[in-house]
């Protein structure tokens, strides 16, 4: 069945830079050991998005319509529809005494973070210090290889698979997730890792809202999302030996 906007869908895929075929990023461990870009933090599999969900760049998306499972296809992205024109306004010149006062010392190619923006240092020049917070791929047309690798049509799989995408947790396991569905209001329980999870409360809340964003926007049975945090008091051993 072809592939329509709004499915669940799972894909694998090659970016690559098309002036010079470099892979930037993928979703296959071989090519990424190929390319010199494995990264063994990083679990290499199909990813889960939606289509149309804004998930991937929307010329992607579109050209994911009408395929089915099974099907290969190389989609080429101009920069303007990708990450856009460089910037020139946004290669700046620090001087070298801010990195100081942060213990750093900078380098060519060095990936540094300010006002929330990272950026990456071109030149380092007695005081000063050239840095380009441009994307590192804009300006740059790009080429994709995707595939297309299943549709997800039960609501629990939906489901798992957002909460999946949107987690940035890489210890939690997406299969203990306990999913409950009645008329209309979904409730989510975590696998327990959830519950510890190290980032700022306003970072979970807006992981969970986008995980619950996209799921009522796409699946029609859904008008409620509850994550459900419970934390039960642990039963006391039998303390008596036997006689």
């Amino acid at each position: 069945m072809a592939i329509n906007k709004g499915d669940f869908v799972r894909v694998n895929f090659t970016g690559k830079i098309k002036n010079n075929d470099e892979v930037y990023d993928t979703t296959y461990e071989e090519i990424a050991q190929e390319a010199g870009i494995f990264d063994d933090k990083r679990v290499y599999k199909p990813i889960p998005i939606i289509v149309g969900g804004n998930h991937l760049l929307p010329t992607l998306e579109e050209g994911i319509i009408d395929l089915e499972v099974g099907d290969k296809k190389t989609i080429e992205v101009e920069s303007k529809d990708a990450f856009g024109p460089r910037d020139s306004s946004l290669v700046r010149l620090m001087p070298m005494k801010e990195f100081k006062k942060q213990g750093m010392t900078p380098f060519p190619g060095m990936k540094i973070q300010a006002e929330g923006t990272v950026g990456k240092v071109l030149t380092v020049n007695g005081g000063r210090v050239k840095v380009d917070f441009n994307h590192e791929l804009a300006g740059k047309d790009l080429v994709y290889d995707i595939e297309v690798v299943e549709v997800m049509d039960d609501v629990n799989d939906k489901v798992k698979a957002m909460i999946e995408f949107r987690s940035s947790n890489p210890n939690m396991d997406v299969d203990k997730t306990e999913i409950e569905l009645n008329d209309g209001v979904l409730n989510i329980k975590l696998d327990d890792v959830a519950k510890f999870d190290q980032k700022s409360y306003m970072d979970v809340t807006f992981e969970r809202f986008n995980i619950a964003k996209d799921l009522y926007e796409n699946i029609d049975e859904i008008n409620k999302v509850n994550f459900i945090d419970s934390f039960e008091k642990p039963e006391k051993e039998d303390e008596e030996s036997e006689e």
